[in-house]
């Protein structure tokens, strides 16, 4: 029987290296790995978040709007109301094994002293998340034919144009721990969606990919999201393998 996995990716933070904000020094890219039967159950899930407190699914689930009580959110502004909407946000992501989180950080200020300001970082994170997201469907499919689909929020024509080119090169040449037969393997999609798409994954992603950038940034600053969402950060043995940072 064919499984397929869907790997949505979105970022925190942007990945100039020549001009960047010294309070937010940081670039993520995060991706949730779900397998189809338990993306439709999050969807489900999310879409019943919505409709209980914006009145409609078609609100868009933003890491940034939702701390600015903005565009759709502003009934958050109600710290009773904000309360019971965390708590049942806090419930869909802390399903421990529903999805799997691998991510890419650079830490942009010694990534510079080390390698300059003109690689690009997006893409270089992009090989890092897809080739972890290889390891753990080696580890989940073992025995079965597997699909594995990724999608990506859109960002500007040339952007995108660049990302599809650098991912056909993934395909073509593979990773220093991947070859391009292991990935071929499994990758079947590659799509670039825009926000207004509505992709309730891509959403997901944005919000695991803020608490990551936060704990990366300040480990002993309080952090409720991350202590929720870590237990679904990818591991192997005892080895975290779904946090990667760069240099």
């Amino acid at each position: 029987m064919k499984q397929v996995y869907n790997l949505y990716i979105d970022e925190c933070g942007d990945q100039n290296l020549s001009n960047f904000d010294s309070q937010f020094p940081i670039f993520t890219l995060c991706g949730i790995l779900v397998r189809e039967d338990r993306d439709r159950l999050l969807q489900e899930q999310v879409r019943e978040l919505k409709n209980y407190f914006g009145g409609h699914q078609y609100v868009i689930l933003h890491s940034r709007d939702i701390r600015k009580c903005q565009k759709g959110f502003e009934i958050l502004f109600d710290l009773n109301v904000k309360q019971r909407f965390y708590e049942a946000l806090n419930i869909i992501l802390s399903q421990e094994g529903i999805y799997i989180i691998v991510s890419c950080s650079i830490l942009k200020e010694p990534y510079i002293r080390k390698f300059g300001k003109y690689n690009d970082v997006y893409a270089q994170s992009l090989s890092f998340v897809i080739e972890r997201a290889i390891f753990c469907l080696d580890e989940q499919t073992s025995s079965q034919v597997t699909e594995l689909q990724t999608i990506v929020e859109q960002r500007g024509k040339k952007e995108d144009a660049n990302l599809s080119k650098f991912y056909n090169e993934l395909l073509q040449k593979g990773t220093y721990w991947v070859t391009p037969q292991r990935i071929c393997n499994y990758a079947s999609s590659f799509a670039l969606l825009p926000k207004k798409a509505n992709i309730i994954g891509l959403q997901l992603a944005d919000l695991v990919a803020y608490p990551i950038t936060r704990h990366l940034l300040d480990e002993h600053e309080p952090n409720l999201a991350y202590d929720i969402i870590k237990k679904n950060i990818y591991t192997s043995g005892d080895k975290i393998l779904g946090i990667k940072i760069l240099p």
